[in-house]
C-alpha cells in the first residue's frame, strides 16, 4: 500500500520540478524516501517535534508560512484529527495540493472543505486541489 501512495505523488509529479512537504513527519520515513531519491523532487519534512536533523520545527497550527513557500504539494500521513483542518488552511493559504491518508477508517475532520476519496491500486487517501 505504502508504495501506491508514494507511486500516486510521483505520478502527479510527473518529471516536473517540485516541490513537496510532508507535514507532521514523526518517524514513518518510507514515502519521504522514496521522494527524496527523485532528482526533480525537492523535499522539505516539518513536525512539532523533528525526529533528527532533517525535519524542520514547525506548528501546524501556527505555521512559519515562509517554510512553504513555493510548495506544489502537502501530504501528511496519519494526521491526529485535531491538526487536518490546519493543514487544509495551509495548502488554501499557499495554494497547493494537499494529501491526507488518515488512519483506516478513521473519518477527516475537514469541517466546511470537502475532500475527495481517491483509491489508488491499494492506497486509499483524500485529496484536495
Amino acid at each position: 500500500m505504502w508504495q501506491d501512495f508514494a507511486e500516486y505523488i510521483l505520478n502527479e509529479v510527473g518529471d516536473e520540478d517540485a516541490q513537496i512537504a510532508e507535514v507532521a513527519v514523526g518517524k514513518f520515513d518510507m514515502i519521504a524516501e522514496v521522494l527524496s531519491s527523485r532528482e526533480n523532487i525537492t523535499l522539505i519534512k516539518t513536525d512539532i517535534n523533528p525526529a533528527d536533523e532533517s525535519v524542520i520545527k514547525d506548528d501546524i497550527t501556527n505555521p512559519d508560512f515562509r517554510i512553504y513557500e513555493g510548495v506544489d504539494m502537502i501530504y501528511s500521513i496519519r494526521p491526529p484529527s485535531e491538526l487536518q483542518p490546519h493543514l487544509v488552511n495551509l495548502a488554501q493559504k499557499i495554494n497547493c495540493q494537499l494529501i491526507i491518508k488518515p488512519l483506516t477508517n478513521e473519518d477527516l475532520n475537514t469541517p466546511g472543505v470537502k475532500m475527495k476519496l481517491k483509491n489508488f491500486n491499494r492506497a486509499s487517501f483524500y485529496i484536495l486541489r
